[in-house]
């Protein structure tokens, strides 16, 4: 049994941000700390006092944490180091954050981090006067107040008026090893405090305060002796002069704690939902999953299509489940343009299905960024026409050359894809026979282009597949490309130019394009019984065993480092399942590089039973480690290692448990409505409920409270 936390952010966008630049604007972008660990960074919107980001996040957080903070800084390429707008701390004491959250200034005495351990004990009894003794042994993960990259920290422990110090030069990682004494004063046992605070020490300038930890002496006094590791604290708050006029920030935040049960618990229901897409289905009772349709609502279809086909995927049934899905659909489809046009389940779980794990790889080899470099400069000091005509001129050629890439990927296209769309090809065939051939074309357009390529278009930095947004003119022209790709998708040139009149000198690059589509499409769906397969195989498996590649910086031994020259030299690296390997070429790029490497190795390491508990951020240089000062190269790492946060990547590997514990935490909120259009739907099919069927539903309803024993 383990306790999971998620949290899924979303950074919307800012308002009435202070001016940072001569110009008169900011250019923002936004840090995300967990714990004081950075975990995720967001692009920088340039030139903007109101930027908008719409960057979500999907977060898998120790149970332990404690906060979430949002950075918000200035970017300029003229200084080293960015400018601290405001800061907003969010405490997550509430599961849900929706809204605008106003930005506040920083405080340095509450932007703390770091533990101190310590001892604390009362001796003596009877006659003998009692003492209470503080033994101060170390501290660890200090904030970095110096220039030198660390601190000079000192303790300072108080209490009754009484007060010791003893510093620690040059390390975030000090070790004190020091006891302090104090004559207990039996008088101030119920209000005396201790104070442990951590200071860091400046010759010239105030000393920075670090954290404290506090201690009711009544406390100690029954529990006589108190030991381990204790989070430095804030002072005391202080209300900003200036809070409400620093601009705010719109978040959406939603906090999911989970405990996941052994796998042998969740047995029943993943066979039970096996087999109700399986062969092995009674015809004699409604569909499982037809039930999980009907009852599911609006608000809650997307995560539990995610969490299905997630579930799906893992047994080897993402085909079947999605199979089931689209005869439902059709079933209750009586007008073709409509097609899969709702947001059902079918939609969204045939949406899941294409960003989860494997719609990645399909959107790379579209390269649908191809004129991303190029198409900024639409417009320029001309007349009207000319403009018009030049504009016109340069999207037919980026749409020309987007269509191209688009049927050249149909043979990298993975081998499950092809064969869920050859399937939807199919079904839609057998349940609208046109004549024109139209309609089961339009089906997977709905999915590939409305749902999948065009969103990609407009917003390639959402999809991953760059590293900042748009300007507003490159995000005018990839609108205008977006656009165009859907109204091929929709395979009606007429309605569109009535529509839209700017498309009308389009027109022919979309007749032509909607000609192209098919011919992919068609393709696609017989990719599967093509000379491609190897070729295919081999793409679906790298999609899923690849988990992080990139650029690191390795360190050389002493004794191959040239005097004069760098310890470090840059290697690409590439981390899978099982390997960690690395070459001298190549080429990548990511904006959150450093987090998503941390992220990556977390995961990799997850299993790994020799995992080391703690480690040496420092290096070990004239026979003493730079960060805690031990002298013994063997000696125990002073800071712990940290594996509990991890970022959720299209390459994560499935958790078939946990997504079964929310399948099931599902079905448990609409248990009752299950029931009831299970009974409709038997009266509606006028069937006479055998013995054998009503047991079997029963077992079903009464699942949610059998699997917590």
């Amino acid at each position: 049994m383990a306790k999971r936390s998620t949290l899924f952010i979303r950074i919307v966008e800012g308002k009435n941000l202070p001016i940072k630049d001569i110009t008169g604007s900011s250019d923002p972008y936004c840090i995300v700390k967990i714990d004081n660990e950075a975990i995720i960074r967001t692009a920088t919107i340039w030139k903007t006092l109101s930027p908008f980001w719409g960057e979500e996040y999907t977060v898998h957080l120790p149970p332990y944490f404690r906060t979430v903070s949002f950075y918000v800084l200035d970017e300029d390429s003229l200084r080293s180091e960015p400018t601290l707008i405001y800061v907003l701390l969010t405490w997550l004491k509430v599961k849900c954050v929706d809204g605008w959250m106003n930005l506040t200034e920083i405080d340095p005495d509450e932007e703390v981090q770091g533990e101190i351990h310590l001892q604390i004990s009362v001796l003596g009894d009877g006659d003998i006067p009692r003492k209470l003794c503080c033994q101060v042994l170390e501290a660890r993960d200090l904030a970095k107040k110096d220039r030198n990259g660390a601190s000079d920290p000192f303790v300072r422990v108080r209490y009754n008026g009484k007060t010791y110090e003893s510093v620690v030069k040059k390390s975030c990682y000090p070790r004190w090893n020091e006891s302090f004494e104090f004559e207990l004063d039996e008088t101030l046992s119920d209000t005396g405090l201790l104070s442990v605070e951590v200071w860091d020490w400046d010759l010239v300038s105030r000393n920075d305060f670090l954290g404290k930890v506090l201690f009711n002496i009544n406390k100690l006094q029954s529990a006589q002796q108190e030991e381990g590791w204790f989070r430095l604290g804030p002072d005391k708050s202080k209300h900003s002069e200036y809070e409400g006029t620093l601009g705010s920030l719109r978040l959406q935040l939603r906090l999911r704690d989970e405990v996941v049960l052994p796998s042998s618990h969740y047995k029943p229901l993943t066979e039970l939902l096996s087999q109700s897409v399986g062969s092995q289905l009674n015809g004699n009772w409604p569909d499982f999953i037809m039930l999980i349709d009907e009852t599911t609502t609006a608000e809650s279809r997307q995560e539990v299509a995610n969490n299905l086909v997630k579930l799906f995927l893992g047994q080897g049934l993402v085909k079947e489940f999605l199979d089931v899905l689209f005869k439902l659909e059709l079933e209750k489809t009586t007008e073709p343009n409509t097609l899969f046009r709702s947001n059902s389940l079918a939609s969204k779980s045939m949406e899941s299905f294409l960003k989860v794990n494997i719609g990645h790889l399909l959107l790379m080899n579209f390269s649908c960024v191809f004129w991303y470099y190029r198409c900024a400069g639409l417009h320029r000091q001309q007349t009207e026409s000319d403009i018009i005509q030049q504009s016109s001129s340069l999207l037919q050629s980026y749409l020309s050359e987007l269509l191209t890439s688009i049927l050249q990927s149909a043979s990298y296209c993975p081998l499950l894809i092809c064969q869920v769309f050859h399937q939807l090809y199919l079904r839609v065939q057998e349940r609208f026979p046109d004549p024109e051939y139209r309609v089961k074309f339009i089906a997977v357009t709905s999915f590939l282009c409305l749902r999948f390529i065009s969103p990609a278009i407009m917003s390639p930095k959402l999809f991953h597949l760059r590293e900042k947004h748009a300007d507003a003119r490159t995000s005018r022209t990839l609108l205008l490309l977006a656009k165009a790709v859907q109204t091929i998708g929709n395979m009606d040139t007429l309605a569109c130019c009535s529509k839209e009149p700017w498309m009308v000198c389009l027109q022919p690059a979309i007749q032509q394009g909607i000609t192209q589509l098919k011919d992919f499409i068609t393709k696609l769906v017989s990719c599967h019984e093509s000379e491609d397969l190897e070729l295919q195989t081999r793409m679906s498996l790298q999609c899923g065993t690849m988990e992080k590649e990139g650029f690191l910086f390795l360190h050389r031994t002493k004794d191959k480092c040239m005097p004069m020259t760098s310890p470090f030299k840059k290697y690409y690296v590439t981390l899978s399942k099982d390997t960690l390997s690395y070459s001298r070429t190549q080429h990548s790029k990511s904006v959150n590089e450093l987090n998503h490497w941390l992220s990556a190795l977390r995961k990799a390491c997850s299993h790994n039973t020799n995992t080391m508990s703690c480690y040496h951020p420092g290096i070990y240089k004239a026979d003493r480690w730079s960060c805690c000062h031990q002298k013994e190269k063997s000696d125990s790492g002073c800071d712990k290692t940290r594996h509990g946060v991890t970022l959720q990547e299209w390459y994560d590997p499935l958790d078939p448990d946990l997504e079964a514990q929310l399948i099931y935490q599902h079905l448990r909120s609409v248990q009752q409505a299950m029931r009831d259009k299970y009974y409709m739907l038997r009266e509606q099919q006028g069937v006479k409920e055998a013995d054998s069927v009503r047991g079997k539903f029963s077992s079903l309803l009464s699942f949610c409270t059998v699997i917590v024993n």
